[in-house]
């Protein structure tokens, strides 16, 4: 493949510049304090554009569309579920969350449970993130590697190393200034790349709208309640609480509620990003089935069997023109560059307050916490690039992260309501509640390799499981009364 210079210049432009965007903030740093939350000095606009990047990773820009490729508009409804989560985040978790004070999220773990919830739900954090980030990586090599030729390893670990530099070096304020400006430029990205297939197509967005009804691919899925498949409804269920959990119980939502100058702006932040990532996802499914619409009528453009996670890059290298395939493949970026140093900085937090700091026996400097930050998001990145290349060449990067997360998550959210809506619970109870939703959590996630067919599909696991530590929590409670 010949490599169009143009191409590369844009893209390496933009690297460039936001490289040294982050690394403008490295100066500004001088307490930890700074590093983690940026001492409530950051706008509320910066933070929901912050919160609807976190969003808006490459999973998003690849996954969806790939998703809809090949499927339909099925998980349409994950999004759907946003606005009702935000809601209670707003009446709910900002309150709480901003009268703690605390950096991390799992403090409040403690305070209800003691120290082996706070270090349950935060080890749980630890695991969801380096999935996603492994996730987001693999996906950020596809383009890449569509485009210049070169193995999808090395690309992950190039990626890996340049979001760990400006990570480890910026802090929070860093993460959540090139946030904003990579969600404009992602935006950009996506509608630039509709509209041009859209001008592609002989019959415009009519015929887009005519042909892709007609083969059912803007369909929401079946409507049925359905244990086994992939229903409207499980995806709706599904998306609520992993919404919920980002919302009440994900460190790197909490670090920018606190992050805002006040209760007000924390709100906005919530609503800004949340609400402006349901018609973005809505447009990912579109240039999905467009591209599905596309490539019935033109065929030959497309090789046979190629995957469907690959097929919005390959029309991203192969039919754009020059100087715009640089200017989305640094879109992608984007998205996945954003989610990447988010998930980078709030494991670096969460390993300072929850572990470092926790179980250290003397008070530790501000020197030596911020060297502890940056050696952290050293390690987080390392292990995000190990996990990334172990992703390399699964069938569905969306699926595989849907069921991962459905794992890691341990029903960290359950625990959480507990600790909301049963202010008379003990300890030992959330402790057997956890037990039993763990267990359940294990056993069907883990029983299909060892030879046992589950009949749940693997989303429901995360929405039982939840309910499942709420409820033994709620029964036992009631019981030794």
């Amino acid at each position: 493949m010949i490599i169009n210079p143009l191409d590369i210049a844009v893209f390496l432009i933009y690297l460039v510049l936001v490289l040294a965007f982050g690394l403008s903030f490295y100066k500004k740093k001088r307490t930890a304090k700074g590093f983690t939350t940026g001492e409530g000095r950051i706008p509320a606009w910066v933070l929901g554009m912050s919160v609807f990047a976190t969003y808006v990773s490459s999973i998003s820009f690849l996954a969806l569309p790939g998703n809809s490729y090949f499927k339909d508009w099925n998980g349409l409804a994950f999004s759907l579920s946003i606005p009702l989560a935000a809601w209670i985040s707003v009446k709910f978790f900002v309150p709480l969350y901003r009268k703690l004070g605390a950096e991390s999220a799992y403090f409040f773990m403690e305070k209800r449970f003691g120290t082996w919830a706070r270090i349950y739900a935060s080890a749980c954090y630890l695991l969801t993130q380096l999935a996603r980030m492994g996730a987001i990586l693999y996906l950020l090599a596809l383009p890449m590697h569509s485009l210049t030729g070169w193995s999808v390893p090395l690309i992950i670990i190039f990626t890996g190393i340049l979001v760990m530099v400006y990570s480890a070096l910026g802090g929070i304020e860093a993460v959540v200034w090139t946030d904003a400006i990579q969600g404009i430029v992602l935006i950009g990205g996506a509608l630039l790349c509709f509209i041009m297939l859209m001008i592609d197509l002989p019959d415009g967005f009519g015929g887009f709208l005519k042909v892709a009804s007609a083969n059912n691919k803007l369909s929401l899925g079946e409507m049925g309640l359905s244990l086994s498949k992939p229903s409207f409804w499980l995806i709706l269920f599904y998306g609520f609480f992993i919404n919920l959990q980002n919302f009440g119980a994900d460190q790197s939502y909490i670090q920018r509620y606190i992050g805002a100058k006040t209760n007000k702006d924390a709100k906005k932040s919530v609503w800004l990003g949340s609400l402006l990532y349901l018609p973005v996802s809505m447009l990912f499914f579109m240039i999905g089935t467009a591209l599905w619409v596309y490539y019935q009528e033109f065929p030959a453009l497309l090789p046979t069997d190629m995957a469907a996670d690959k097929v919005f890059p390959h029309f991203i290298v192969n039919q754009l023109p020059a100087g715009l395939t640089g200017l989305l493949i640094a879109a992608i970026f984007s998205a996945g560059m954003s989610s990447l140093s988010t998930s980078v900085n709030s494991s670096a937090t969460v390993l300072l307050s929850d572990y470092y700091r926790k179980f250290s026996k003397e008070k530790l400097s501000e020197n030596s916490s911020i060297n502890f930050l940056r050696l952290s998001s050293l390690v987080v990145g390392i292990l995000g690039i190990l996990v990334a290349l172990a992703f390399n060449g699964v069938a569905s990067a969306l699926d595989t992260w849907w069921a991962l997360a459905s794992i890691f998550s341990g029903g960290i959210l359950g625990l959480f309501l507990l600790g909301l809506l049963l202010k008379t619970i003990k300890p030992k109870t959330a402790m057997i509640a956890v037990g039993v939703g763990l267990l359940f959590i294990l056993w069907t996630s883990l029983s299909p390799f060892f030879g046992f067919s589950s009949l749940l599909h693997t989303n429901w696991v995360v929405v039982i499981g939840t309910l499942l530590i709420f409820g033994v929590g709620w029964a036992v409670s009631v019981l030794k009364k």
